[in-house]
C-alpha cells in the first residue's frame, strides 16, 4: 500500500508539471499580453510597465519564465494578478472553496440519487420502470448542462422562487447563520442540481449495467441455493461486488463536476474558479491563469489517488502480491 502510494504521488507530480507546462506554452503562445492594453493608458508609465516585466521576467523566453514561475511556487509564492492588482492567492483561495463547495453538494446528489436509481433499474430489469428510467437518462444525457442551467434559470426568473446567480443576496451581513446558510443553500440549489442531472444518466447506468453483470453470476445462485433472503443476496453480496466500478468511477466523476462546473459557474455567475478562469484567459493575467489550472489540476489529481485507495480498500483481491 505504502509503495503503490508513492507510485501514485511521484506520478501525480509529473503530471501537474506537464499540465502546468502545458498551460504556461499556450498562454504565452497567444500574441500580445496583459501589459499591451496598459500601454495604451496615459495614467500608466512606462517606468511601471518595465518595472513588472523586470520583476516577472516577462520579456525572457517562455522556458525560462516558467522556471521562475515553477521556483516561486515550491516557495509559497504563485505570482501577482496584473487584472485584479492583488496577490493571486487573495483571488484563488475564495474562488476555490466556492467551486469545491459546488462540486461536493453536487457530487452527493449525484450519487445519492444516481446509484438507488441505478439499483432499482436493475432489480426491475425489462419492467416499465426500468424503461422509464432508462427512457429519462438519454434525454438527460443528451442535453447540455449549461442549456440545463438556462433552463432552471428561466423558470426560476418566472416563478421568482429562487435567486437567479451569486453565492449571496444583498443584506447577507445582517442575516443570522442559520440565515445565512439558508442564503447560500438557495443560491445552491440551481447550480447544483444542474450538475448533478447532467452528471447522473452515465452514473446510474453504469450502475445498473454493473447489477445485472453480477446478478447473472453463479455465486447469486451459491446464496439463493443455500437458502439465503433475498435481501441479503443483495445488499451484502451483490450490491458490494457491483460497487467495485463505481469506486474507480469516483475519482473521473469528481473531475468532470469540476470541468462541467466551469460552464455552469460562467451561465449562472457562481463566483468560482471557472468564471475566474475566463476572466483571466481574456485578459491574459497568465499567474492567474496557471494558479487556476494548479488548483484544479490538483483536486482532480486528489479525486483520481482517493478513488484508487477507496479500490484498494473495497477489494482485497487487488493488492495480491502488493501489486494492483
Amino acid at each position: 500500500m505504502a509503495w503503490h502510494l508513492f507510485k501514485r504521488l511521484v506520478v501525480s507530480l509529473l503530471l501537474l508539471l506537464a499540465m502546468s507546462y502545458i498551460t504556461f506554452f499556450l498562454v504565452h503562445a497567444t500574441p500580445g499580453n496583459f501589459f499591451d492594453s496598459l500601454k495604451l493608458n496615459p495614467q500608466i508609465s512606462a517606468e511601471t510597465i518595465e518595472r513588472y516585466e523586470r520583476l516577472y521576467h516577462l520579456k525572457d523566453p517562455v522556458l525560462v519564465q516558467y522556471g521562475h514561475w515553477l521556483l516561486n511556487v515550491f516557495q509559497g509564492e504563485f505570482g501577482y494578478s496584473f487584472y485584479y492588482n492583488v496577490p493571486v492567492m487573495d483571488i484563488i483561495l475564495p474562488r476555490l472553496g466556492n467551486t469545491f463547495i459546488l462540486s461536493l453538494v453536487a457530487l452527493l446528489l449525484t450519487w445519492g440519487v444516481a446509484i438507488p436509481l441505478g439499483v432499482w433499474a436493475a432489480l426491475r430489469h425489462g419492467s416499465l420502470v426500468d424503461k422509464v428510467l432508462s427512457g429519462l437518462s438519454f434525454a438527460a444525457y443528451s442535453m447540455p448542462s449549461f442549456f440545463l442551467a438556462m433552463l432552471f434559470l428561466f423558470a426560476a426568473s418566472h416563478f421568482g422562487v429562487l435567486p437567479l446567480g451569486g453565492i449571496r443576496s444583498p443584506g447577507y451581513e445582517d442575516l443570522s447563520l442559520i440565515g445565512k446558510w439558508m442564503d447560500v443553500a438557495k443560491h445552491l440549489v440551481i447550480p447544483g442540481v444542474v450538475l448533478a442531472l447532467a452528471s447522473m444518466p452515465g452514473l446510474q447506468r453504469l450502475m445498473r449495467s454493473s447489477m445485472l453483470a453480477q446478478l447473472g453470476q453463479q455465486y447469486v445462485l451459491a446464496c439463493r441455493a443455500k437458502g439465503l433472503p433475498e435481501r441479503q443476496v443483495i445488499y451484502r453480496h451483490v450490491l458490494r461486488n457491483a460497487f467495485n466500478p463505481m469506486v474507480t468511477l469516483l475519482g473521473y466523476e469528481f473531475a468532470s463536476l469540476l470541468s462541467g462546473a466551469a460552464f455552469v459557474e460562467i451561465v449562472c455567475s457562481w463566483p468560482g474558479l471557472g468564471s475566474l478562469m475566463l476572466t483571466a484567459v481574456r485578459s491574459k493575467d497568465v499567474y492567474v491563469v496557471m494558479a487556476s489550472m494548479l488548483m484544479g489540476g490538483v483536486l482532480l489529481l486528489l479525486g483520481n489517488l482517493l478513488a484508487d485507495f477507496l479500490l484498494l480498500w473495497v477489494d482485497p483481491r487487488i493488492r495480491t502480491n502488493g501489486r494492483t
